[in-house]
């Protein structure tokens, strides 16, 4: 049984279209209402609409990412319980459309963070950077977050004091809304919206995010039985407290603690190679065998790191993170389930023909149509020789019977 090879798609806006996705060769799409605002019940006929479009298009609609938890839950505010009963709601009328995997994330305020959304590679393509220095450069000039310079090496502390010497007010205008920016399609957080969540987050602290973790999973768990669901939580991406904003999900110990805090079957994990791979502290193919009976969802990317721990999204198949480790790993474990776990080549750079387009940062398509090719290609390889030496084996068995 072959994973299914999906492909994130953000509604008929994405410069991306469904027959683009058919032509690369996915069968599923990852797709999400994201004109739907943060907290709001998700409309049956809105779901149905959209499922309506995808398999119009020959696709099945198999992952939903995401279904954003609202920060009123994230921080468990005294209206949070409002929330609650709308996420339930949403899950619910998921389930009635036949979608049964949900990918969220709770990392506060923002989603994943970069500094740089176009850095050039040596041919010419263009992938997602984080750079510590740029951070700190963000952090002590322009968000002007008070103790910003403790969290940062001595050494990182005086090249963005140097960097940001030579920075017009456009270039720090460009780095504060990379770093700002939402998830496409859902707009921004402002800069005072940040310093009052960093406040808020300050009192929670990393204790108290996961303790609201628990909550919420433990308010939706009992519709996830009702209705087959199962949630598949994103690690936090990089994988490293930033901004002084708690992460909760940034390494093995973490993810091990939320599927056992709340030790249901429907509590997953959305394995998230580049997450991960950012992390020198994170072995990904270790975290996938630790983690694997609660791996419903991939995102398969690359990362590669410097020195000082900054990175930029490499090839898919060239960079820190063992693909081939994780891909034999993921094909042993989908071995084994009834139901076959989707993946997605998650990001790519912005290449050929996608250089003079515009298109989503990370969400262009011939860069994820080569990391899916060179994924397909890798899952084929590993599947056909694991059949061959259990073939062998069978084979040498029986010979020795007789």
């Amino acid at each position: 049984m072959a994973l299914i090879q999906s492909w994130r798609w953000y509604g008929p806006n994405d410069p991306v279209t469904l027959q683009d996705v058919r032509q690369a060769g996915a069968t599923g799409i990852v797709s999400a209402l994201h004109h739907v605002p943060h907290g709001q019940v998700w409309p049956l006929e809105e779901i149905q609409e959209r499922k309506r479009i995808i398999e119009a298009a020959g696709l099945e609609w198999v992952v939903v990412e995401s279904v954003p938890v609202h920060e009123s839950i994230k921080t468990r505010r005294a209206d949070c319980a409002l929330y609650l009963e709308n996420y339930r709601q949403t899950l619910r009328n998921l389930a009635a459309c036949g979608i049964k995997t949900v990918c969220y994330n709770f990392m506060p305020v923002l989603d994943w963070t970069r500094t740089n959304l176009a850095y050039e590679l040596e041919n010419g393509a263009k992938a997602l950077y984080f750079d510590w220095v740029e951070l700190a450069i963000f952090d002590m000039f322009i968000l002007n977050r008070e103790g910003a310079k403790k969290d940062y090496p001595e050494a990182v502390v005086q090249q963005a004091v140097d960097r940001y010497k030579t920075y017009s007010e456009e270039d720090l205008q460009k780095l504060s809304d990379t770093i700002l920016m939402g998830v496409p399609t859902e707009g921004s957080v402002t800069i005072p919206e940040l310093l009052q969540s960093i406040e808020i987050y300050k009192n929670i602290g990393y204790d108290g995010l996961r303790e609201n973790l628990a909550y919420f999973l433990e308010a939706i768990i009992p519709v996830c039985e009702e209705t087959g669901i199962n949630m598949t939580i994103h690690p936090d991406d990089p994988p490293f407290a930033i901004l002084g904003l708690p992460r909760i999900a940034t390494s093995k110990e973490d993810l091990l603690h939320i599927i056992t805090r709340v030790d249901h079957p429907a509590n997953g994990i959305c394995f998230c190679t580049g997450s991960l791979g950012a992390g020198s502290h994170n072995n990904p193919v270790e975290i996938l065998k630790a983690l694997g009976h609660r791996v419903y969802f991939a995102h398969l990317r690359n990362v590669l790191k410097d020195e000082a721990g900054s990175f930029h999204e490499s090839d898919h198949l060239a960079g820190d993170v063992d693909m081939f480790g994780v891909m034999q790993e993921l094909v042993q474990i989908n071995e084994k389930r009834e139901q076959p776990i989707p993946f997605r080549p998650d990001h790519g750079h912005q290449m050929l023909d996608d250089l003079h387009k515009v298109t989503n940062p990370g969400y262009s398509a011939i860069g994820r149509l080569r990391g899916l090719a060179e994924l397909r290609g890798l899952e084929m390889g590993i599947a056909r020789s694991m059949n061959q030496t259990d073939l062998h084996e069978q084979t040498y068995d029986t010979a020795n019977r007789h």
